[in-house]
């Protein structure tokens, strides 16, 4: 098969996977997931990137990931998912994806945590925090790439 014939059968292909992409119910459950994961992961994401909400801002939070292993360039991509896929899950624009990328962001988060355990430092009392938050928003995430992004999406009106 020529390489033409390849990219030809590429671009035909785009529009079935966009397609599945996007495609949704009318799910109040997935709407309801999407927007719980959204209001949870945008403050988190605000802290990284613009420094609300007491956060260390882009220069701290890159400086922060790096100096743990994470490469520059992912570490930009992730603190930029963390801001901008909750605004895109709000919307219910490509809520499979931006669900996926925050899914990935909270898996490895979460290796970054198993030092402390399981649980959250409610009291204070531990040496940090533990990885049940993760695993919640990761459970949602899940669900979000499942079942899209449900009722009142834009997915829902391009599918």
């Amino acid at each position: 098969m020529s390489a033409a014939a390849t990219t030809a059968g590429a671009v035909s292909a785009a529009p079935a996977l966009l397609a599945r992409l996007v495609k949704t119910e009318d799910d109040r459950v997935a709407f309801a997931l999407r927007i719980v994961l959204a209001a949870v992961m945008f403050p988190h994401g605000a802290q990284h990137l613009a420094g609300w909400f007491g956060g260390f801002g882009y220069a701290g939070t890159h400086g922060w990931m790096v100096s743990i292993g994470i490469p520059g360039p992912l570490a930009t991509l992730a603190i930029a998912t963390e801001f901008f896929a909750p605004l895109a899950l709000l919307a219910g624009v490509g809520g499979r994806i931006a669900a996926a990328g925050l899914g990935a962001i909270l898996l490895v988060a979460a290796t970054t945590h198993a030092q402390h355990g399981f649980f959250m430092n409610w009291l204070g009392s531990q040496a940090g925090e533990g990885w049940e938050y993760h695993a919640l928003g990761l459970a949602i995430a899940a669900a979000v790439v499942a079942r899209g992004s449900g009722a009142w999406s834009v997915d829902r009106r391009l599918g």
